[in-house]
């Protein structure tokens, strides 16, 4: 049971996480655009990487769509890691492998409404 709400306080973080950071991207906040600007990402790109991290977070929340949006947010934060790694932003890389961590972790705890 203590399994159960400790999961349950992690899958939350996770998609409050998921949806700012979708909405940062999503209307263009500077930070963002400044990112993934250097990246190459225009304005529309960075708003289609900020719909499909609010839609992965959204789906973390069903037990039917769970994996689904594990596995959106983590190929999203796995995006930012190799952009990283391209510019030799070590620093980078370590601010974003918790958020990768935790969602391979709330993966294997599974959901905690499922059967």
């Amino acid at each position: 049971m203590i399994l159960k709400i400790i999961n349950s306080i992690l899958i939350l973080t996770a998609v409050f996480m998921g949806i700012k950071q979708g909405i940062a991207m999503f209307s263009g906040k500077p930070e963002m655009t400044t990112m993934f600007g250097k990246w190459g990402f225009d304005k529309t790109g960075l708003m289609i990487n900020g719909a499909i991290t609010i839609l992965a977070a959204v789906l973390i929340l069903f037990p039917k769509t769970f994996v689904w949006g594990n596995f959106l947010m983590a190929a999203g934060i796995l995006l930012i890691i190799c952009f990283h790694l391209l510019d030799k932003d070590f620093k980078g890389v370590l601010i974003e492998l918790p958020f990768l961590f935790l969602n391979l972790l709330i993966i294997y705890l599974q959901h905690p409404l499922k059967n």
